[in-house]
C-alpha cells in the first residue's frame, strides 16, 4: 500500500513517525511518502517537503509567507496525483492540511485526519469541511469525542500521543528530582525562541544555584543558542530524559506543556507573540487558557504568563513558587495525577495504524 503522510510541526512529525512505524508492523509492502521532519523520515518516509520550511508562528508571519505556503501546497498536490496514494494520512497542521483533504477528496482518495483541528477554539466552520472532506477523524483529547457527536461527526478518540510516548519513557526509566537542574523548552520555532530564550535567560539569573537544560529543536545548529549564552547546555532529541533530570521548568506553550506536566515536572507555561498577531488571536480565539494542562483539567493547574505578562520577574517569582513553596509542589503533583487518569491508558499510534490498516486491508 502507498500512504501520503503530511505533518507540518516537531510534535507531528513525532506523532506521524509512530504510525508509520506501526503500519510498517502490519504492512510489509507499505510505501510513504510527504511532509515531515526527521523522526518520519527515518520511519521510512520519503520527504518532499521537510516541516523546517514551514514552521511559521503568528498571523502575522504567516501573512508575509503566504506565496512560501501556496508554492508548497501546490506542489504537494501535484506530487499526490502523480504518485496516487491509497490513502492519506493528515496530522494536526489544519491550516494547510484542511486545503489537502478537499483536493485529496476530489481525487477519491480516502482521507484519515490524526489529531483533529481544534474547532472547538476556533474557526468552528472547519466542521462542515470535516464532515465533506475527511472520511476517519481521530481525536486526542478526552472531551473531543462528545463536542463532535453532538454536530453528528463520529471521531474516534484514540487517546493522547505525548501519554503513549511519556509512559513509555517512565517504564524504563527514572525521574531524578532534586537535581537542581531546570529545563528551558522555548519552543521549536525560530519566532518563539528568539523571543522566548532571553526572558527565561534573564529570569534565570535569580537561581545562580541551579544548572540550566535547554531542549534543542530539531533544524537549528549549536550555535544558534549560543549566540544567547555561549554556556548553555544543550540537549537535543532527548526531551524526556530532559524533564526526567529537572526540578522544574519554563515551557513555552504547546504539546510540550502536556508532555512536562505528564513526566510530573512543575511548570510555567510562557508565551509571548508579535503584538498584532495576538490582539487577533484574542479576537478569534475564546478560551479561558492556553495550554493543553489546563483545557483537559478545565482548571489553572500550571500559570500561564502571556504576553506583557511575560517577563522576568513574574518568571522568577512563579519559578520560588515551584522550587520552594512546598504546598505549590504538592497541589500540582495531585492534579497532574488526575491529568494522567482524565487522558486514559491506550496507544493512539496503535489505535491509528490499526483503523487505517483496517480500511484498506
Amino acid at each position: 500500500m502507498r500512504y501520503y503522510v503530511i505533518s507540518g510541526e516537531t510534535s507531528g512529525d513525532n506523532h506521524a513517525a509512530r504510525v508509520i512505524s506501526e503500519l510498517k508492523k502490519r504492512d510489509s509492502t507499505a510505501h510513504f511518502r510527504g511532509m515531515g521532519g526527521d523522526q518520519s523520515e527515518a520511519a521510512g518516509q520519503e520527504l518532499l517537503i521537510h516541516q523546517k520550511e514551514m514552521a511559521i508562528m503568528g498571523l502575522v508571519e504567516i501573512l508575509s509567507s503566504l506565496k512560501k505556503i501556496a508554492r508548497n501546497l501546490k506542489k504537494v498536490k501535484r506530487d499526490i496525483a502523480e504518485w496516487n496514494p491509497d490513502i492519506v494520512l493528515l496530522v494536526d497542521y489544519p491550516g494547510f492540511n484542511f486545503k489537502i483533504a478537499k483536493y485529496v477528496h476530489g481525487l477519491h482518495i480516502p482521507v484519515h485526519y490524526y489529531i483533529s483541528p481544534k474547532v472547538w477554539a476556533w474557526k468552528e466552520n472547519r466542521i462542515n469541511g470535516i464532515k465533506s472532506y475527511v472520511d476517519e477523524l481521530y481525536t486526542i483529547l478526552p472531551f473531543e469525542t462528545e463536542y463532535f457527536a453532538k454536530r453528528n461527526i463520529n471521531a474516534k478518540y484514540v487517546g493522547n500521543p505525548s501519554k503513549e510516548t511519556v509512559d513509555e519513557y517512565l517504564e524504563v526509566n527514572d525521574l531524578h528530582k532534586g537535581s537542581k537542574q531546570i529545563a528551558l523548552l522555548p519552543g521549536s520555532r525560530k519566532q518563539e525562541i528568539s523571543t522566548s530564550l532571553p526572558i527565561m535567560l534573564d529570569a534565570m539569573k535569580q537561581f545562580p544555584d541551579y544548572t540550566l537544560l535547554v531542549a534543542q529543536a530539531p533544524g537549528f545548529d549549536d550555535g544558534y543558542y549560543h549566540a544567547f549564552d555561549p554556556n548553555l547546555k544543550l540537549i537535543k532529541n532527548d526531551m524526556y530524559s530532559l524533564l526526567a533530570q529537572s526540578d522544574a521548568a519554563l515551557v513555552t506553550s504547546g504539546t510540550a506543556t502536556l508532555e512536562t506536566a505528564l513526566m510530573y515536572v512543575p511548570q510555567v507555561v510562557c508565551y509571548r507573540m508579535n503584538e498584532l498577531s495576538y490582539r487577533i488571536g484574542k479576537m478569534i480565539v475564546k478560551l479561558d487558557y492556553i495550554s493543553l494542562v489546563n483545557l483537559i483539567l478545565d482548571k489553572p493547574c500550571v500559570t500561564e504568563l502571556i504576553q506583557g505578562d511575560f517577563n522576568a520577574e513574574r518568571v522568577t517569582r512563579e519559578l520560588n513558587a515551584l522550587l520552594y513553596d512546598d504546598a505549590t509542589k504538592t497541589r500540582i503533583k495531585e492534579q497532574y495525577t488526575e491529568l494522567h487518569a482524565r487522558i486514559g491508558t491506550s496507544h493512539p499510534s496503535v489505535e491509528v495504524a490499526k483503523y487505517i490498516w483496517q480500511s484498506v486491508s
